[in-house]
């Protein structure tokens, strides 16, 4: 079967068939979909980034009292770090996508390698302009998360050294709430540059796109929902309460 004929019943769009229609929303839906399920999970069962929210604002609470600072200092400097290179890369990548759209004679050989047929130009620039819009959208996440953190890190700076000082407490829960919008905007420039692998495989034909993402969905999933990582967050910890969502103070459920 090729997988650029049109499917009964349904119409062509230009150079994509229904086939490459089909395939594409289900990449859109697959993204937005991951992206509210992980944001917006099951109260009783919630996500790997639903779950560190809570650590992230305990982390604050232990500022407050930690003389010297130095620890969350070199911790914050990590965080920006990663999201530094996460940019770096993003920003090198739609540099090369660009470059690419103005070259899709190199992408011929792929689609004989497959097996396509002819592939019109207008189609393999559409293909990369889709690449480029998850690139391009985790880039400008990953800039803003930066940013975040710098503030994050300022208004960390601004928590006074007397953990009694009435000033303390609100401050620290500031830079929390920050620092969790950081990490947010951070995790959905990651999911961005998992959808925008997962296009890669639109190269492949509309099949190739639908397996992709398939593959990335299950992966963001598990890594959110069923993961080790998860089931080690979930293990209770003697003298901790009240850390977990959805649990009240002194509750944990078992791993």
């Amino acid at each position: 079967m090729d997988p650029n004929t049109a499917l009964p019943g349904l119409p062509a769009f230009g150079p994509l068939s229904p086939a490459d229609l089909a395939a594409l929303l289900w990449l859109f839906l697959a993204w937005l979909g991951i992206g509210w399920i992980t944001e917006n999970p099951p109260r009783a069962h919630p996500s790997v980034t639903v779950l560190m929210k809570a650590y992230r604002r305990e982390w604050m609470r232990q500022f407050i009292t930690r003389d010297p600072r130095i620890f969350d200092s070199a911790i914050l400097t990590t965080l920006r770090e990663g999201t530094a290179f996460f940019a770096s890369a993003c920003l090198i990548a739609v540099g090369g996508g660009l470059a690419l759209i103005g070259n899709t004679d190199q992408l011929a050989g792929v689609a004989r390698q497959f097996d396509l047929g002819h592939v019109p130009t207008l189609k393999w620039e559409i293909k990369i302009v889709v690449v480029l819009f998850f690139v391009a959208n985790a880039l400008l996440r990953f800039v803003w998360s930066h940013r975040l953190f710098g503030y994050c890190a300022i208004i960390m700076a601004s928590v006074p050294n007397e953990p009694d000082d009435p000033r303390a407490a609100p401050l620290a829960m500031q830079a929390a709430d920050i620092n969790i919008t950081a990490a947010k905007s951070f995790n959905s420039g990651l999911r961005c540059v998992y959808f925008a692998l997962g296009a890669l495989g639109w190269l492949a034909g509309p099949w190739g796109l639908f397996l992709a993402t398939s593959y990335v969905l299950f992966i963001s999933w598990r890594r959110e929902f069923a993961s080790h990582s998860r089931r080690a967050i979930m293990k209770p910890v003697p003298g901790e309460t009240g850390l977990l969502p959805g649990k009240p103070e002194g509750e944990h459920p078992r791993p």
